[in-house]
């Protein structure tokens, strides 16, 4: 048997937002916590779609017209007994809507207000416009991806929206939900992108002041510079990656490839040796297909594995692409995402999701609204709320 989710009981109010935002809500979502999404309301429509938020699961909405004080009432009653605020917009904009922390933590002084933000809060950057690419450049990580000789490379946007954003979220809230068990007092949480990023690239950049990492882009032990840690193309056009930095693991990895002879071999740190090696590599990566290099390489310490695509990951069981908690709690375990799971320890409990953590997760606006209210803050619709042209608002003869 296993315990309740870890954070079972967390009331999280989260403003609709794209990224990082959902992704902080996600995870807290994922451990347990009741997450109601605060979406816009659309006016006129009786029916409206789902938002553009895959990151959904587990999750219900409610659409409020923040520009009314009917709406901004309910916000504020629901905060009275919300454990989490999730604000991912621009510094100022709730605080111009009478939402800010100051109003809210003054009638719950438990409330962690957590405000996720692309740029810092100060400084010149402060109030602009900005994506991943963009907090990635000012916080120097972009500086350090890409090859030699070619221009800084922006990944997908998970370093910043998601690691270095809704990650570093996430973990500032739960840092806060501890400090609130001592206290028993929430606080402002702040975390923003450029830091969050940033400290990620901690040991990179400190890298970069060691013979690890003192060349030029691409050209260190780490970027691609070095040919026993880096990617080959197979026969069939397909990637086996390569990360034999140590002596007997690099012994492996040559006698897989048949190049154990090689003058080379003996001088793996000498870079001039690293050219003529990096060409051997792939020349002989590509006598053979993924596969064959799997059989090869599969239960050794060469370091060489395959680089498998998602596509291959979702419909071939045996490669291992069930979707899992990112970490396991043995005894009070996170949310499921596969379906029909029978170790909830390892993989999660509950019913899990449709789609299996692939395909994404939308609720429409308004979706399992009025039982969040009634089930996690106690309100009545028709008595407390009312729900009017698909807009949730606060009555005004409420007694709460």
């Amino acid at each position: 048997m296993v315990g309740p989710p870890p954070l079972q009981g967390l009331k999280v109010l989260e403003f609709a937002g794209l990224a990082p935002g959902p992704f902080a809500g996600l995870l807290l979502a994922d451990a347990g916590a009741k997450v109601l999404r605060i979406d816009r309301h659309a006016p006129g429509v009786s029916a409206p779609p789902p938002a553009p938020d895959t990151l959904a699961r587990h999750k219900s909405s409610v659409a409020v017209n923040l520009k009314s004080a009917e709406g901004v009432r309910l916000i504020r009653e629901l905060a009275k007994t919300a454990d989490v605020i999730i604000d991912p917009f621009r510094p100022g904009v709730l605080e111009k809507l009478g939402l800010g922390p100051d109003v809210l933590r003054a009638a719950n002084p438990r409330l962690i207000y957590g405000r996720m933000t692309g740029f810092r809060r100060d400084g010149k950057y402060a109030t602009m416009a900005g994506h991943d690419i963009n907090y990635l450049a000012v916080s120097g990580v972009l500086s350090l991806l890409g090859r030699s000789g070619e221009k800084p490379h922006p990944p997908v946007n998970i370093l910043g929206d998601f690691a270095g954003g809704g990650a570093t979220l996430f973990q500032g809230i739960l840092l806060a939900v501890i400090a609130r068990e001592k206290t028993g007092r929430g606080q402002v949480v702040e975390a923003n992108m450029v830091d969050g990023a940033n400290y990620l690239a901690t040991a990179p950049r400190q890298l970069l002041k060691t013979p690890i990492g003192d060349r030029p882009r691409g050209e260190n032990v780490l970027d691609g510079g070095c040919p026993y840690y880096d990617t080959y193309e197979t026969k069939d056009g397909k990637y086996m990656a390569v990360g034999a930095l140590e002596p007997q693991f690099y012994a492996a990895l040559v006698r897989g490839l048949g190049l154990q002879h090689e003058p080379w071999v003996q001088r793996r740190n000498d870079r001039e040796t690293w050219s003529e090696m990096r060409h051997k590599f792939e020349a002989s990566f590509k006598t053979k297909t993924r596969t064959e290099w799997e059989r090869i390489f599969d239960g050794t310490d060469a370091c060489c594995t395959p680089i498998l695509e998602y596509s291959e990951l979702e419909t071939d069981a045996d490669r291992g692409g069930d979707q899992r908690p990112a970490v396991t709690l043995r005894g009070t375990p996170c949310l499921a995402v596969e379906q029909n799971v029978t170790d909830a320890s390892t993989l999660g409990q509950g019913p899990g999701v449709p789609g299996r953590g692939y395909t994404g997760n939308t609720i429409a606006i308004g979706e399992g609204g009025e039982a969040a209210l009634s089930d996690w803050f106690g309100l009545t619709k028709g008595r407390d709320f009312d729900v009017e042209n698909g807009s949730y608002l606060l009555k005004s003869k409420s007694k709460l």
